[in-house]
């Protein structure tokens, strides 16, 4: 089975974090969300992944050679395409058009997910949603007395379903799913402007081909500063019971309240962190207190207390150290 993972777009809600790398390759937990979302579809699925491939925008050879390494530790060949526009997500899909054959997955890596990927081999189509709250911003399914998918429908005005499409999707005839994203580009059928990947699964259900929805049990987004943060939480917690700190981290007069995430070469030093902190390798915190946070590789922090926050690489994030005398029953914030 081929899986295949659309990420060319620019991610402007999680600048300036995104403005150097893009947004699927930001870490959670340690891991860029790519990562996370490869590892958790081809561990959950029974079937083989043997081919990965990218959908990117023009992020330069470096995250290419990451994207097929990422591919290559999962026991896949890593293939990596380029999107020049935005102009959909079916186009995007077909931008990888030479690997559309056969039984294919497709995963956009906006977000992570706890869910069974199982995959029924009868189905033509498996589409995974999510009950929300407020289905007007995203595609949803509405479903017939049976359990099959009736209808698709774009960011509904008005009520149709409540079960929003997460972006995951698995397909029986990759060919079938190919030619009919290539009927929408040559004949320029647009909805909303953009080439819909909802508008060629209708097709197909038109000439018969039947889809089944999945159950998403979670849907942790990683659009902004604050979801990813809080995605982060949501991961540690999954992993409470695993090692994340790796065995070179230098400990002086430092706490680690667990779960926590910290990578190889880290230096704490008169320091609390957690619950819920993630910090990558060679990073040094000196005298601070940093709580559900995010910091990235190479960075120094010094004199600090965080909260909620997420810094990036080869930050220097320098605050001052306070002496105080303080009297009886004060309140006081620095």
């Amino acid at each position: 089975m081929k899986l295949i993972i659309p990420m060319a777009g620019r991610g402007s809600r999680l600048r300036p974090h995104t403005l150097t790398i893009p947004k699927p390759l930001m870490p959670v937990a340690g891991k860029p969300i790519v990562q996370r979302l490869a590892e958790d579809l081809i561990r959950s699925c029974n079937e083989k992944v043997d081919e990965i491939a990218f959908i990117i925008g023009d992020f330069g050879p470096g995250v290419e050679k990451q994207l097929k390494d990422i591919a290559a530790e999962l026991g896949a060949k890593g293939s990596v395409f380029t999107q020049g526009e935005p102009l959909g997500t079916a186009h995007a899909i077909l931008c990888a058009k030479d690997c559309l054959t056969g039984k294919c997955m497709i995963a956009f890596a906006d977000t992570l997910f706890q869910a069974s990927f199982d995959i029924d081999p009868e189905a033509d189509g498996i589409i995974w949603a999510k009950k929300v709250d407020d289905p007007s911003a995203f595609g949803v399914l509405k479903l017939d007395n049976d359990g099959f998918i009736t209808d698709f429908v774009e960011k509904p005005t008005t009520f149709v379903s409540d079960l929003a499409i997460v972006g995951i999707y698995y397909i029986k005839d990759g060919d079938n799913l190919r030619a009919e994203l290539q009927y929408l580009i040559d004949n320029d059928l647009k909805e909303k402007g953009e080439y819909q990947l909802t508008n060629a699964l209708e097709n197909m259900k038109q000439k018969g081909l039947k889809f089944k929805p999945g159950e998403i049990e979670e849907w942790l987004d990683c659009g902004n500063k604050d979801a990813v943060v809080h995605t982060n939480q949501r991961v540690l917690d999954i992993n409470k019971g695993t090692n994340l700190v790796a065995e070179n981290v230098t400990l002086n007069n430092a706490q680690i309240i667990p779960p926590c995430y910290v990578g190889e070469n880290v230096v704490l030093e008169n320091t609390i962190i957690g619950p819920y902190v993630s910090i990558g390798r060679n990073t040094l915190v000196k005298n601070c207190v940093i709580h559900n946070s995010v910091i990235q590789e190479n960075s120094k922090i010094e004199n600090v207390v965080l909260e909620n926050s997420m810094l990036g690489n080869q930050v220097d994030c320098l605050g001052k150290i306070h002496e105080l005398s303080i009297g009886d029953y004060s309140k006081f914030t620095i």
